[in-house]
């Protein structure tokens, strides 16, 4: 019987860099499934499940994990007590969590306890607010770590984890970014009823740890975009704290400069990117793939903060107006090289070529602390 792989998935951003992987470790004869909770079964973030059924070849498995407004140590605790009686029934030889969310550690603790196998893509990263505490916890509990450059395989060696145990893939999102998105904008257009030729895109998610004041931030952030007279297609935040004081600022948007989406298609998303005139907001994609596809983007706030550097990327606070203003008039429109610091596209073919090594799957899940002398 071929060795079963399940990836956690809780959100869009997620899955964008999962479904490469998946994709790639399904055609090399593993069996595949998806274990898909969190926002994608809310019907106010796009119900983005429907995307996950989409791919071919692989089981979905759907668990609703939260109501709107629960707060995150109750997500956590929900999310953990309905993976483990998942894991119980399948009996997955490796789980695969992404990153920073609540969703991810509470998987991730969940195969801690149960001795199973667990591989964590993007660990070793440093950001803003409570996601790099998340992110730090995941790779602790995990036992094999794919990251995406040398320093984050630094860091993770920082917090103990054996050198042999870390492999620098790259960013899986780009492997999709660096070739065809396999729609046209034109169908992009259509599909979301864009009538823009010219627009930017943003995505301003909550930051946890500041949470009273995103209202404020989202207002003045939106209002130095509604001032510059561009136009924009606006994403819809995530589900952590602070989300419906987002939302409530962009329901005051007009409509005639801004289209404003739950959520996109990958494809249709990464199309869209890559012929926007700029991105402003504070989502990883503005600070990862935006650098690779040579689109400057504004970094809004503390989010992403330290998260990656590179000459298309800027940063500004969200009241600052006129550092705004600055960089869409000196920046709308630039094309920038490929910033390929995060990998050149071929994440998911060093991940399958390591989950086909016999060692990998040796590899003990009693865990040790080495230190980095060792």
């Amino acid at each position: 019987m071929p060795r079963s792989v399940l990836f956690v998935t809780g959100t869009r951003a997620d899955f964008g860099k999962l479904e490469p992987l998946a994709v790639a470790t399904r055609d090399a004869g593993f069996d595949v499934s998806f274990f898909t909770t969190g926002m994608h079964m809310l019907a106010r973030y796009g119900l983005t499940k429907l995307e996950v059924h989409r791919t071919p070849g692989v089981q979905v498995h759907e668990f609703l994990n939260q109501r709107p407004g629960d707060p995150q140590d109750m997500v956590l605790a929900k999310t953990v007590i309905g993976f483990s009686d998942f894991v119980k029934e399948c009996a997955p030889d490796l789980v695969v969590i992404h990153g920073d969310r609540v969703e991810a550690l509470a998987c991730a603790l969940v195969c801690a306890t149960n001795y199973i196998r667990c591989a964590h893509i993007e660990g070793g990263e440093v950001s803003g607010t409570i996601d790099e505490i998340y992110r730090h916890c995941n790779s602790k509990l995990a036992s094999q770590h794919f990251v995406s450059s040398e320093d984050a395989a630094s860091r993770v060696m920082a917090l103990g984890e054996p050198k042999e145990n870390i492999h620098a893939i790259g960013s899986p999102e780009l492997d999709f970014h660096a070739g065809p998105s396999g729609v046209t904008l034109a169908e992009v257009k259509q599909r979301y009823d864009l009538p823009f030729d010219d627009y930017g895109v943003c995505v301003f998610h909550p930051v946890t740890s500041e949470a009273d004041t995103m209202g404020a931030q989202a207002d003045a952030l939106f209002g130095a975009l509604a001032q510059s007279g561009q136009n924009f297609v606006v994403i819809a935040p995530n589900n952590d704290p602070g989300s419906a004081e987002i939302f409530d600022a962009i329901a005051r948007l007009p409509d005639a400069r801004f289209r404003v989406l739950p959520s996109m298609r990958f494809a249709h998303f990464s199309e869209l990117m890559k012929n926007a005139k700029a991105m402003i907001g504070n989502s990883s994609a503005g600070v990862r793939e935006a650098p690779f596809i040579g689109l400057p983007s504004l970094d809004i706030g503390t989010r992403q903060t330290n998260r990656a550097k590179s000459p298309s990327v800027f940063f500004a606070d969200a009241g600052d107006t006129a550092a705004i203003t600055t960089f869409l008039e000196s920046e709308w429109g630039k094309a920038y090289p490929r910033h390929d610091a995060f990998g050149g596209g071929s994440a998911s073919e060093r991940f399958v070529a390591i989950l086909k090594t016999q060692a990998f799957w040796e590899t003990s899940l009693q865990k040790t602390f080495h230190d980095i002398a060792d």
